[in-house]
């Protein structure tokens, strides 16, 4: 049967277009139950059971089916993707609905309706003759569907009573709507909300606490005192932004201070870009991430940001006369310079609340169901949840998801997720990490497993008919210790005319992974492997990373090549790029093929490559750093692992060898030649890499830290920055040059991806080169997937696509993989501290030599050359009396008594674990030396208490 729509559009020239759309609708749609006679199987993918017996409710004991609506589908998907809860008939105007409104929920459903053991079944009603409505004259569209999702449920209930008696079922239709409830009631359809029917499910009471608490009233305190004002609806807040009596920003809260965050302001206006907020009430229940209207404060109430450290720690949630005092304490007398653009929030645009890791705070109260989560991330407000499992939760990380905040409750409203496991077991933290820095980490799906090749696979004639033959070539890799991702190998060797051969062979990873299959898809979201302590999460399966894409020795493995023909001086004569085949003569590590390189005695032909590569790589080099690249610094950490328990036994800073850079020069070059060469074929859509120089300001701490050491540090061009950084030599104090090399890496700018058809600045600061990308790692950056692609098309080795040449869609593409690539080096971070504790914890308390990085106002920050481990040693602390500081901005320096501290100072540090706080265990530093009286520690002084957490220590005391 066919129906059709016409409606009237308006084009852009001004005309009017009639559209009629056909609507099919079908009689062969099957309900999905695996029972159903009358429909005999004419449904497809998973069905629902036969006999849902899995669930006993006191509402209807009797074996049921649910179909929920919309709302109960977006505010409780985390109580159906529970084990328990089986058996749901997805609507088609749910589905489409839910799309519509949040992605994220709709691929959890897409992927609960590809779960076999789940039993969703996805019903078209839409296409179906008897339960397709039409929109009556006078409904909005929200009433039509609730009115087609009504007519669905009803008639699944009449048609599942044509089912023999003892396999006669009922369909629940599951709404929080109460009219929609109070109507179905009417029609004869059984309706329950989605509370009503969770606690009813007897054997599983733990599902109550992963409802969603939606009604924001029945949640409020009891005082009902109001705490915030109103947030102004969206229509007002629009008008407001237009006007500019408003302006629009991402919230982002201070990890030191709970009473203070700023407000990125979206657009060009360079006047106020950072707007601060101070005090509970400006904040107005905003949360980190979220989008906000923000209304500037007349200048008179601006203020400075505060340097106070405050940490939210009260249980009473009613205290509000104590908030108050406490921001007093943040309106400190400041000079007129310091006064920055100050707001408050009147509205929120969009909410960002993810799922958040934490642990639970239990209340005080016994018996009491109300309790506080503290989040692992300090920018994250507690949350209140209620959970009758408080007693087992306790001390363990949790996940908790946010529902609202009422204007007269002091913290948001939540609910339980997830139980993750115990605070300081090794698989439970680092779960943690990953999901809170969002590293996607789930075991890749069916869908994209099915884009593999199948095994075993072998180069066929058709692979090579757009590939040299390059395996007569003495190839070989170089890489770190069991790497099994081995993307790169390198060959060189001398033409008959006296000029030598380089190649630089990248695995051909975009042959398995074509553009826009699920693989290609899932690659694009992870964007970037990430490599934590002992665990490494692929950004392509194994049987791509670690085996038909990883350049292994010995075996043929297909490759993409950049082959140039180069004088002995490292000129370049010509280059050219071709996908090849090849087979690598050896896997070898830095140090096997620096030991090679070394030695008087080898002579084969992979060791005369090897020599003829390190020689041109030092010439490269030199001419690079000639050109003004800078040579930075950053203390690197290699663990060594117990082989049983896994546990760091050792940890040292990485040794860097003549290899680390040889590989280094010739995958810089490949980048930089196949930069040129797709801009050249692409002007408008070529994925390239910029690193913007720092603005002045940056250098401020490099240059005064300089100057105290007698030392001048230009910085008007990357080249002075070089050359002034290789002057910059004590021989009293050799240490110095790569503390000055570390302090001048935390004054650059972060490197990012971009589409050149956005952009025109392509320089490149670090690397002194005037365009640059990513060709050499396709294993484990998707950005150079696509730098294949484009390679490929260009030299006529593969065909185009539409997304490919679309710069907008390339440039959300960038967007995407430079978050990714920020939070995979922020998770590895978060490793590197979290393996660090293990060790310290097992190590007792030691005593290091350690130089000071930076100077604060009541702290110093220390950087200990034996560990490259970085820590702050604070001069300021609860119950003891305070020191006589002053901190010097201009040299800078900190006078603590009689003793004054500057920048690369040495001193004597004690490192010790503190466990204290269960949730932020962290490395505590204490002064050695010099001496301060009432400061200083005693290199051997053991202070044990401080590896006792809160609630031991309190038993101890009884």
């Amino acid at each position: 049967m066919l129906k059709s729509k016409t409606f009237l559009k308006k084009t852009r020239a001004g005309g009017v277009m009639k559209i009629v759309r056909e609507h099919y609708l079908r009689d062969d749609i099957g309900c999905g139950a695996s029972g159903c006679a009358a429909c005999g199987g004419a449904h497809e993918g998973p069905v629902l059971e036969l006999q849902p017996l899995d669930r006993a409710s006191s509402l209807c004991p009797q074996p049921h089916y649910l179909l929920p609506d919309t709302n109960v589908l977006l505010h409780q998907i985390d109580v159906l993707e529970d084990p328990a809860i089986r058996n749901v008939i997805v609507l088609q105007t749910v589905l489409q609905e839910v799309r519509n409104r949040s992605a994220p929920v709709y691929k959890r459903i897409r992927d609960m309706t590809n779960n076999q053991e789940k039993h969703f079944y996805t019903f078209t009603n839409e296409h179906h003759r008897e339960t397709y409505v039409e929109q009556a004259q006078g409904e909005n569209s929200n009433d039509r569907n609730d009115r087609a999702i009504r007519v669905a449920a009803k008639w699944y209930n009449d048609h599942l009573r044509k089912m023999p008696a003892e396999h006669r079922l009922q369909v629940l239709f599951i709404t929080n709507d109460r009219r929609s409830k109070e109507k179905a009631v009417e029609e004869g359809v059984p309706a329950f909300t989605c509370e009503e029917y969770i606690k009813s499910l007897t054997a599983n009471p733990e599902l109550v606490d992963r409802l969603a608490c939606l009604s924001e009233e029945g949640n409020e305190i009891e005082s009902g005192k109001t705490i915030f004002s109103e947030h102004l609806p969206l229509s007002k807040l629009q008008q407001g932004i237009k006007s500019g009596t408003y302006l629009q920003g991402t919230f982002r809260a201070s990890r030191e201070n709970y009473l203070e965050a700023t407000v990125w302001v979206h657009g060009d206006d360079e006047d106020n870009k950072e707007i601060i907020l101070q005090g509970l009430k400006n904040l107005n229940r905003a949360i980190h991430e979220d989008i906000v209207a923000v209304e500037l404060l007349p200048r008179h109430q601006w203020v400075a940001p505060s340097s106070v450290v405050l940490q939210d720690e009260g249980q009473n949630e009613d205290d509000i006369e104590k908030e108050e005092e406490r921001e007093r304490i943040l309106k400190t007398a400041v000079n007129e310079k310091m006064l920055r653009p100050t707001g408050r929030v009147v509205g929120i645009i969009k909410r960002n609340w993810r799922p958040y890791c934490g642990m639970l705070s239990k209340s005080d109260i016994k018996e009491s169901r109300r309790h506080l989560f503290t989040p692992a991330d300090k920018r994250i407000p507690r949350i209140r949840i209620e959970t009758r499992q408080a007693s087992t939760l306790e001390g363990r990380r949790i996940i908790v998801a946010v529902d609202g905040w009422p204007r007269n409750s002091r913290y948001p409203n939540g609910h339980f997720v997830k139980n993750l496991g115990e605070v300081g077991d090794k698989e439970t933290e680092t779960e943690v990490l990953l999901l809170e820095h969002d590293v996607p980490h789930q075991a890749f799906s069916q869908a994209v497993l099915s884009f593999l090749p199948k095994m075993p696979w072998s180069i066929t004639e058709k692979d090579m008919k757009s590939r040299e033959d390059l395996r007569h070539l003495c190839v070989c890799s170089v890489d770190p210790p069991g790497c099994t991702d081995i993307d790169d190998a390198l060959h060189c060797r001398e033409l008959e005319n006296g000029n030598l051969e380089v190649g630089v062979h990248i695995a051909d990873v975009s042959h398995f992974i074509r553009p826009g299959n699920a693989l290609d898809q899932e690659s694009a979201r992870r964007g970037t492997t990430v490599y934590l302590c002992e665990k490494r999460i692929d950004m392509v399966p194994e049987l791509l990373s670690s085996n038909l894409c990883s350049l292994r020795s010995n075996v043929d493995r297909l490759a993409f090549s950049c082959i140039w023909e180069m004088s002995h001086n490292a000129e370049i004569l010509k280059t050219r790029f071709t996908k090849s085949v090849i087979n690598s003569k050896a896997s070898l590590t830095y140090a096997e093929a620096q030991m090679r390189i070394d030695s008087a005695a080898m002579n084969d032909n992979i060791t005369t490559s090897l020599r003829g590569l390190n020689k041109l790589a030092k010439i490269l080099k030199k001419r690079r750093i000639e050109k003004g690249a800078l040579t930075l610094s950053s203390p690197e950490v290699r663990f060594h692992m117990d082989s049983e328990t896994h546990d760091p036994i050792d940890l040292q800073t990485k040794e860097l060898r003549e290899t680390n850079s040889m590989v280094e020069e010739f995958m810089l070059l490949a980048n930089i030649s196949v930069a040129k060469k797709i801009h050249e074929e692409f002007s408008e859509h070529a994925l390239l890499r910029k690193h913007p120089a720092p603005p002045p300001s940056n250098y401020e701490i490099l240059v005064k830290a300089a100057k105290s050491k007698n030392l001048e540090i230009k910085t008007d061009t990357a080249k002075a920055l070089a050359d002034s950084l290789d002057r910059a030599d004590s021989p009293i104090f050799p240490y110095l040059n790569t503390l000055l090399r570390i302090l001048a890496t935390r004054c650059m700018m972060q490197a990012v991806y971009f589409c050149s058809g956005m952009d025109n600045d392509f320089h490149h600061y670090g690397l002194a080169s005037p365009i640059y990308t990513h060709f050499t790692s396709p294993i484990r950056r998707y950005a150079d997937i696509i730098v294949h692609r484009l390679l490929a098309v260009a030299i006529g080795a593969d065909c185009t696509y539409p997304e490919l040449t679309d710069k907008h869609k390339l440039a959300d593409l960038c967007k995407n993989l430079n978050f990714r690539h920020k939070m995979a080096q922020y998770a590895q971070r978060a490793s590197v501290a979290f393996h660090t504790q293990l060790f310290f914890k097992s190590k007792g308390i030691v005593s290091e030599e350690a130089y000071i990085l930076f100077v604060r106002k009541n702290a110093i920050v220390v950087l200990i050359p034996k560990y490259g481990l970085e820590g702050t040693v604070f001069f300021e602390e609860k119950d003891k009396p305070k020191p006589r500081l002053i901190y010097d901005d201009e040299i800078p320096s900190l006078k603590i008594e009689d003793t004054v501290f500057h920048v690369f100072d040495k001193v004597k540090v004690k490192i010790m674990l503190d466990s204290s706080n269960l949730q932020h265990q962290k490395i505590r530093m204490s002064l050695v030396e010099p001496q301060i009286p009432g400061i200083s520690v005693s290199a051997d002084a053991s202070n044990m208490d401080i590896n006792e957490p809160e609630r031991k220590k309190k038993k101890l005391q009884k």
